[in-house]
């Protein structure tokens, strides 16, 4: 178990010190591919072993439960996309002298070590391990998102480390309360933010103490899970990196954070009953929900249009783990999956059209579907699943969150979200059709679409449908993670 443990660990890792030592070569341009199907098949593999049990604790420091199987399967899946896709993007890049090969290998040290840095954190079985963990995806991403050097990248970076280093403050806050609180209910300091312990002793936290501690933890880890109102980096930092940056981003960067916040409730509903962070969540999904489907109104840009989608359906993740039952947070979590290969597929498309563009504006991006079939069916399937049409995933996700508001007499709620969603729905339905149809203009360039790009596409396509169709074996795995969850 230790060694399925560590895979996730170790896999990027040595493909970071492989692209250190060797620079950027075809022998090391799908080490980070492999290294993220390894990420990929050792959560295959964990979720195999642990069946029904709650979780399996594997040393101080780690530890597989259905929670953390679920993330392993997400960081794997757009990992091994957005890496496959890097190659194409890299070649394009050198070709055009828009890199150098050194920045280019420091690209490729980078994606690993966030892959790594991601997979620490929704493993933690310590809360400070896990803290540190998601400081590390701020620090390695930072550099990411200025890849490009421009002056829009550099400003992008400042304002993400900014925002999220204020945020990820007020978690450190929360995570030192709730340490403080530990030792006083009588927890052996060594073990007092170990999540085992603090399961076993959440009765005895003082409640003031975990209160403030809850708030703090909401907002800090809010802010990298790009909710309101600590959200405005979202945006800057998801347009200017490059496009398989940002898909891991916004696929699978915000569904760790928003994690880090479900084991803490997980928790703190214990001591302090379910009302408290219910409320919380309720007012800061709904904000979120309400501030994205208002800037995707206005929205004139494509990679800010995805960012917002995805703030959106943070938003949406926080008002269906405030409702807390075992449906919501096992709709939340195929949610979680849908959205992370559909935004993936989207992004992709987005990096090629801004390759052959040099913009993501609406005004400059039209025709794409007279211009390139499989770049605007890709496009379009991705934005179909992402609107929660059916026959695709995010449809039996939502429908399922619903239901689960239902239950749990968050009707009205459920009602507020749906309206904001609607305008949300039409906002993205009319700015792809504007971009995908019409007549390309005179001179319109060619879109470019390298064979790894293709190759990555088309098994996102697969990947949408699949899931749509069936959850298969998946759905026992979110069951089995809602339990550890405390949902009912």
């Amino acid at each position: 178990m230790i060694v399925l443990l560590l895979v996730p660990l170790l896999a990027p890792l040595s493909a970071a010190a492989l692209t250190a030592a060797l620079g950027w070569r075809r022998v090391t341009a799908w080490a980070g591919v492999l290294a993220a199907l390894a990420v990929l098949g050792s959560g295959i593999v964990l979720a195999t072993r642990i069946g029904d049990h709650s979780h399996v604790v594997a040393g101080h420091l780690l530890r597989a439960d259905g929670l953390s199987v679920v993330m392993l399967l997400v960081i794997g899946t757009v990992g091994a996309l957005s890496c496959w896709a890097s190659i194409g993007y890299l070649d394009t890049e050198l070709a055009h002298g828009h890199i150098t090969p050194p920045r280019a290998q420091l690209y490729g040290v980078l994606v690993a070590l966030f892959l790594a840095a991601m997979s620490l954190a929704v493993q933690a079985n310590n809360l400070g391990v896990m803290w540190v963990a998601i400081e590390a995806t701020t620090i390695v991403t930072a550099f990411l998102v200025g890849h490009r050097g421009t002056k829009a990248a550099l400003e992008a970076t400042w304002k993400y480390v900014i925002i999220c280093s204020v945020g990820i403050a007020f978690a450190f806050l929360g995570t030192v309360l709730l340490y403080f609180a530990g030792e006083h209910a009588g927890v052996p300091s060594g073990r007092a933010l170990d999540f085992d312990t603090l399961f076993a002793h959440a009765t005895q936290l003082d409640p003031a103490v975990a209160r403030l501690a809850a708030g703090l933890l909401l907002i800090g880890y809010g802010a990298k899970a790009g909710l309101a109102p600590l959200h405005t980096w979202l945006a800057d930092a998801h347009s200017q990196a490059p496009a398989p940056v940002s898909a891991l981003m916004s696929g699978v960067l915000l569904s760790v954070a928003f994690s880090a916040l479900l084991r803490v409730k997980a928790v703190l509903d214990i001591t302090l009953g379910p009302a408290y962070l219910r409320t919380g969540l309720l007012v800061i999904g709904l904000l979120t929900l309400l501030v994205a489907a208002s800037l995707l109104v206005a929205q004139r840009d494509v990679k800010r249009m995805l960012a917002y989608s995805s703030m959106e359906n943070m938003g949406l993740l926080a008002v269906a783990a405030a409702a807390g039952t075992r449906l919501a947070i096992t709709a939340l979590l195929l949610h979680v999956l849908a959205h992370g290969v559909a935004k993936t597929l989207l992004f992709l498309c987005a990096g090629q059209l801004q390759s052959a563009h040099n913009s993501t504006s609406f005004a400059d991006v039209t025709a794409v579907l007279a211009r390139s079939r499989t770049l605007a069916t890709a496009f379009a399937v991705g934005v179909v699943a992402l609107l929660g049409l059916p026959p695709f995933a995010l449809f039996a996700s939502e429908l399922s969150i619903g239901r689960g508001l239902t239950r749990a007499h968050l009707g009205w709620a459920l009602g507020i979200a749906l309206l904001v969603m609607l305008v949300a729905f039409a906002a993205l339905a009319v700015n792809t059709s504007r971009m995908l149809l019409g007549t390309p203009a005179a001179g319109a360039p060619a879109i470019a679409l390298p064979a790894t790009i293709t190759g990555a596409l088309v098994v996102g396509i697969v990947a949408c449908l699949a899931l749509g169709v069936t959850a298969g074996p998946l759905t026992h795995l979110f069951g089995t993670a809602a339990t550890v969850l405390g949902g009912t």
